[in-house]
């Protein structure tokens, strides 16, 4: 998993389309897990680090035709909500961060477009 001691003070982010994030908006509160599934659904809102986004956004997201955005959210501000963190194997011992409560829109500090170029290279 890493270095424990500085879990807590690393950025948390989440990859979602951008009419998901518009609706989180409108409604006050961010309820998306994952593409295709809601926190009701799963349980959790998946996330990731910096590092692991590339690798989530390849497997999930590359062929959706959706303009895509990336939250980014501050891992104590969440907890300090109330809201759960726990980071969980998401398989072959690599631990993502799995927010376990829907975000208030407010936590989250910045939006960023993101994309796939025509080589198939995730950024944002």
């Amino acid at each position: 998993m890493g270095d424990t001691a500085t879990l807590s003070e690393m950025e948390i982010l989440h990859l979602t389309r951008q009419a998901d994030w518009d609706h989180a908006l409108a409604r006050g509160t961010y309820r998306i897990s994952s593409l295709g599934a809601t926190l009701e659904q799963e349980g959790f809102i998946h996330a990731s680090t910096e590092i692991q986004l590339p690798t989530v956004a390849a497997a999930f997201y590359a062929e959706v035709p959706d303009p895509l955005v990336v939250l980014r959210m501050d891992e104590e501000a969440i907890r300090a909500a109330g809201i759960e963190v726990r980071y969980e194997d998401g398989g072959a011992g690599e631990f993502y961060p799995h927010i376990y409560g829907a975000i208030p829109t407010d936590l989250v500090i910045s939006v960023t477009p993101a994309h796939f170029d025509h080589e198939g290279r995730f950024s944002f």
